[in-house]
């Protein structure tokens, strides 16, 4: 059985998908990009700003069922430019200090409204 997850502290979904689906004990994050969870604004700014928003957005979804990035074991970033890669790694070590999960990183060619950065999870539920 699955359940459908959605939080007004994350943006709402840009298309035909949810902001998350639970199930078979693991919440599945749809990717997620710098925007401004109140106005679905992107972010102003560097992949610094933008990929501490998208960490955010990750954040008030595992929030939403009672979990933290520490709940996380699998992420996929997708960036623009494979040289933002240390960049998006020195923020990306706030979030997951200890333990960080498995995790892919690929360059590509374009992101939804043009985008530096967007990342997805997949945690552990409690």
């Amino acid at each position: 059985m699955k359940k459908i997850i959605s939080t007004e502290k994350a943006p709402a979904a840009i298309g035909p998908y949810s902001q998350a689906v639970k199930a078979g004990g693991f919440l599945f994050l749809s990717g997620q990009i710098p925007l401004d969870p109140k106005t679905m604004a992107v972010v102003p700014g560097c992949v610094a700003c933008q990929t501490e928003q998208a960490l955010k957005n990750m954040c008030a979804l595992l929030e939403s069922e009672g979990l933290t990035p520490d709940d996380v074991v699998k992420t996929t970033v997708f960036i623009r430019n494979m040289d933002d890669f240390g960049t998006v790694n020195e923020i990306y070590a706030t979030y997951f200090a200890k333990d960080a999960p498995a995790r892919s990183c690929v360059e590509v060619a374009k992101l939804p409204k043009d985008v530096l950065v967007e990342i997805e999870a997949i945690a552990l539920c409690k």
